[in-house]
């Protein structure tokens, strides 16, 4: 009996340093997952701000684009005109070369002033267009990038 007691003892004490072992990995273990969940929460706000930086910036390029189709708009307008000043210029240059009113000088000073225009309106044209261009393909990376955000959530809604 005094054997078996002394086998029972040693079986008791086995499964305690057994029991608190698991106890200590328990314990490891609940630490490591909610250092885990800090780390995924911590994660989660980053992208969150992540996401929030890239539609502020996709706005501010969003309003660039439109400022720039304005631009453009207004130079295709101004150019318009010009051409038509232009046309009136050639117009009255070649009434002055059959003989009618004004002086030649006059007529060479507007078709001066009305090319300086048009160049000037020309330069401004292509500023805005290659504004424009730019606008465009900062929005395509934007988009580019929201599409990668996409698949980061999908991967980390897999992951859990």
């Amino acid at each position: 009996l005094k054997e078996e007691n002394a086998s029972l003892r040693s079986k008791i004490n086995k499964l305690q340093i057994f029991s608190e072992t698991q106890a200590d990995k328990m314990r490891k273990l609940e630490k490591k997952l909610e250092e885990n969940k800090i780390k995924e929460e911590k994660e989660a706000q980053d992208l969150e701000a992540m996401v929030q930086h890239v539609e502020q910036n996709l706005q501010l390029m969003t309003k660039r684009a439109v400022k720039a189709e304005n631009s453009a708009t207004k130079l295709k307008q101004e150019n318009a005109l010009l051409q038509v000043q232009l046309k009136n210029y050639k117009t009255e240059n070649e009434a002055l070369r059959s003989g009618q009113s004004a002086s030649l000088a006059v007529v060479k000073r507007n078709a001066d002033v009305a090319l300086q225009n048009l160049l000037t309106v020309i330069a401004n044209s292509r500023s805005s267009v290659r504004q424009l261009l730019s606008g465009a393909e900062s929005l395509q990376l934007v988009a580019d990038l929201l599409k990668s955000i996409d698949r980061i959530s999908d991967v980390s809604e897999d992951g859990q």
